[in-house]
């Protein structure tokens, strides 16, 4: 996709989900999609998960957040939405079910380990954490994140680091990073319609996680 089309598509989306927002609103919702231009520009960023942000965005804006879009928060983690409203951040990360052709004969293991590692690496950085997916992917979240990190059994997370290490091995997935993690809420992407729809964990999984269970059986 040109510069042009780019620009086109982003402000067509934007534009749409400002109508009849305050103006404040539609001020920071402009800076999102400004800074998404940018990123283009730099080669960082393509249509589908900009899109995916810009619609995120408007979301946390509509709750007070302050939001900016691929931030570097380490040397090695790139977050897609970071929001801040007073002293709190909230952190964004989308998932689209994208499978990279190495993992055509184990997608499922590959994408549950990809999940329990966003999950791990990034809500330290984040008083909310939140994954966020269009409504044609399903998340495969490992069953340890519905509970608190007291409820969690070292057996259980060292499964979970098991699964992480046959994926990501520089760096590794820490025990403690994978036993003190926090899932707070599930975003479903509309881009259709611009708009988000907030599930907490277990609601997701009880809606369309449990058609995953006989799956994952195996991991």
């Amino acid at each position: 996709m040109d510069l042009e089309s780019f620009v086109a598509d982003v402000t067509s989306l934007a534009d749409r989900m400002a109508a009849g927002e305050p103006e404040e609103h539609v001020y920071r919702l402009n800076f999102v999609r400004s800074r998404l231009i940018d990123l283009y520009k730099r080669n960082l960023v393509k249509i589908n998960h900009s899109a995916m942000e810009l619609v995120c965005a408007k979301h946390l804006i509509r709750d007070g957040y302050s939001v900016d879009v691929e931030k570097q928060l380490t040397d090695i983690l790139v977050c897609d939405v970071y929001a801040t409203k007073g002293d709190g951040v909230a952190l964004v990360e989308i998932e689209t079910g994208f499978i990279p052709p190495e993992h055509a004969l184990d997608p499922l293991s590959y994408y549950s380990a990809r999940i329990a590692s966003k999950v791990a690496r990034y809500s330290k950085h984040a008083n909310k954490f939140v994954l966020a997916t269009p409504p044609v992917s399903v998340l495969p979240i490992p069953n340890l994140f519905r509970r608190p990190p007291r409820d969690r059994t070292m057996e259980e997370v060292k499964e979970v680091k098991a699964l992480c290490d046959r994926y990501y091995s520089n760096p590794p997935v820490a025990e403690e990073d994978i036993l003190n993690a926090h899932l707070h809420v599930i975003y479903i992407i509309n881009i259709d319609i611009g708009r988000v729809v907030e599930m907490d964990v277990d609601s997701y999984l009880e809606n369309v996680g449990n058609m995953l269970a006989r799956g994952m059986a195996g991991i």
